[in-house]
């Protein structure tokens, strides 16, 4: 039996998700065709050098242990499902993982050859791709092998990005193999705004979340805090965020905000107008820079997300150098 039910799964092709064996998939990132169009790249190529055309946007676990309200991702409960997303499924091995991406890559990619609009160039180094963003939906620290399947794409050259929101702290503490650039989901200023905002389906997330905050600061790779921000939901308290961010002692802090789709626009309580505006985010990283001494580095205004470093070392060294 499948571990993704069939009714989900339809959802998610629809929504132009590739499914890879039987919990991971890979899908097309908006900036990976424009960009291979010659067009704009996204905010992660102006803040760290990245290529948006060259990058494998991808999950190794599409399930999650949270709800949160403003994510993009379809849970089971959006579309009238009664599946534990937290069961544990038949573990697909890295290499089977990693060639079933690449393949689907290449797939997305064969499409857009015959638009008289590419850019040839990019079209061809899309082919060969240099960076793995494990960051498409769900907990990817729920896969048990992640450390194996960043050590294979490390080996063929490409760096890593992983996002985790925070609750496994086991999971990263016994990570071999740290990614290149490690994300953590800081969604909320306080345990009352988390519950609200994340809606925990396993105890003690909140918990969790803190100790891998301690644990932040150890990890010898890049590290960056992530805020997704919602209107009149946990866009508050600027100063508990500070005082998390100066426990985690991250390289690199971004607030941004939520976007109005996917997931997000089923049955969850939010509308378009409770993302904030770039001008909205600003005002908040100022005042996060104001509590903290972190530097505000650059912008992007079309994604409303602010770049914010720990010192003038991390601002200067934030671009990755390609392999």
């Amino acid at each position: 039996m499948p571990y993704i039910p069939q009714a989900l799964a339809s959802h998610l092709s629809k929504q132009q998700y590739h499914i890879v064996g039987e919990h991971s998939a890979v899908k097309r990132c908006k900036w990976l065709k424009e960009s291979i169009l010659g067009k704009r790249t996204c905010y992660k190529h102006t803040f760290y050098g990245i290529d948006s055309w060259r990058c494998v946007q991808c999950s190794t676990m599409i399930s999650c242990n949270l709800a949160c309200r403003f994510c993009w991702r379809i849970s089971p409960e959006d579309v009238g499902l009664a599946w534990d997303e937290t069961s544990t499924p038949e573990w697909d091995s890295p290499e089977t993982l990693l060639e079933g991406f690449l393949k689907e890559q290449r797939r997305i990619v064969s499409g857009y050859k015959g638009n008289p609009s590419v850019n040839m160039e990019r079209w061809q180094e899309a082919n060969k791709p240099a960076h793995v963003a494990i960051s498409l939906v769900g907990e990817v620290t729920l896969y048990p092998f992640l450390s194996e399947f960043m050590e294979l794409c490390h080996k063929r050259g490409m760096s890593t990005f992983v996002v985790t929101n925070g609750t496994l702290p086991e999971r990263i503490e016994g990570l071999k193999t740290l990614p290149t650039q490690l994300y953590m989901s800081l969604e909320a200023p306080d345990e009352e705004a988390y519950l609200k905002t994340c809606r925990p389906k396993i105890r003690g997330a909140w918990e969790g979340v803190n100790r891998t905050l301690e644990l932040f600061k150890s990890l010898k790779t890049r590290r960056v805090l992530r805020l997704t921000l919602v209107r009149k939901l946990n866009m508050l308290k600027p100063e508990g965020y500070a005082k998390l961010i100066l426990r985690a002692e991250p390289d690199y802090v971004e607030p941004k905000s939520f976007v109005f789709v996917g997931g997000s626009r089923y049955n969850r309580g939010l509308e378009l107008s409770d993302m904030p505006s770039h001008e909205e985010i600003k005002e908040f990283a100022e005042k996060l820079a104001k509590e903290t001494g972190y530097i505000i580095s650059d912008e992007r205004a079309d994604s409303r997300v602010v770049l914010l470093c720990k010192d003038r070392d991390a601002e200067r060294n934030r671009f990755i150098q390609k392999k």
